[in-house]
């Protein structure tokens, strides 16, 4: 899951600054964790702790209030009695992908995404979007071939994966759907040659682009095999220890013989 926290870390700088270009400083003194990184962490701890998600993500966004939430998503945290509120943001596709690396079938992962997603993306947008995500995550780590994640995941979701990015970028802005996101992460993985590729292409797209690469950076992770250690080693000096203890967990649990959970 380190894929996808390196990710947001990497796009964090360009959220709010988009650029159409590859060519760009992987960290700056601006580079930091955002809710992306903050809420997978929060999605693995509760497949970890068999705990609810809607409880984990709770507990370490108010633990972490500052690291760029929706309102929707921060007054959701605030009140325990609340509930879904319909969103078909990409904010359940950006922390799901835990659930890809843990789950060891297609459907206890597709079920798995559904839940992790619905506890406040309940719209069927949003719901689709965490879907596609794990799924692609679950596909790339379990030997499928590129063609046949862009298969898989064009025939379940209908997301359009036959465009290229060289195509979508010129007119591509910023857009916080799953619709408008998931589709052009999955593209950005699918025409990389590696992790760090991988994450620069999502990055040059130029639209929300720490969760842009943060969903593209776990897929990637799960199809090369690992984070290149020039950048997890990075990555690691952003981190509190907290995060680190469970990521390190994480990756154990998942480094077994089985996974997390059947």
């Amino acid at each position: 899951m380190l894929g996808a926290v390196a990710g947001d870390i990497i796009g964090s700088v360009y959220e709010g600054h988009p650029i159409k270009t590859m060519d760009f400083a992987l960290f700056a003194p601006a580079s930091r964790f955002t809710d992306d990184t903050v809420l997978t962490v929060a999605a693995a701890f509760s497949i970890l702790e068999n705990r609810s998600y809607a409880d984990c993500f709770r507990t370490f966004a108010l633990l972490y209030p500052d690291a760029g939430y929706g309102d929707r998503f921060l007054k959701w945290a605030l009140d325990p009695g609340s509930r879904p509120y319909n969103s078909w943001g990409n904010g359940s596709a950006m922390r799901v992908s835990p659930v890809g690396f843990a789950f060891d079938s297609i459907e206890k992962v597709l079920s798995e995404a559904k839940k992790s997603a619905e506890v406040t993306h309940d719209h069927p947008e949003g719901i689709k979007g965490a879907k596609a995500c794990a799924l692609s995550v679950y596909l790339a780590r379990t030997g499928a071939e590129k063609s046949e994640i862009r298969k898989e995941i064009s025939g379940r979701f209908g997301y359009d994966l036959n465009r290229t990015l060289d195509r979508i970028r010129p007119s591509y802005g910023f857009d916080i759907s799953c619709r408008g996101t998931v589709p052009e992460a999955i593209i950005a993985f699918l025409e990389s040659t590696g992790y760090e590729d991988a994450v620069r292409k999502a990055v040059s797209l130029g639209g929300d682009s720490d969760t842009l690469a943060c969903i593209t950076g776990g897929i990637a992770q799960a199809f090369y095999g690992a984070v290149p250690q020039y950048i997890a080693g990075k990555v690691r000096q952003y981190l509190p220890e907290e995060f680190l203890a469970v990521i390190d967990r994480f990756d154990a649990a998942c480094g077994k013989s089985s996974p997390v959970l059947l």
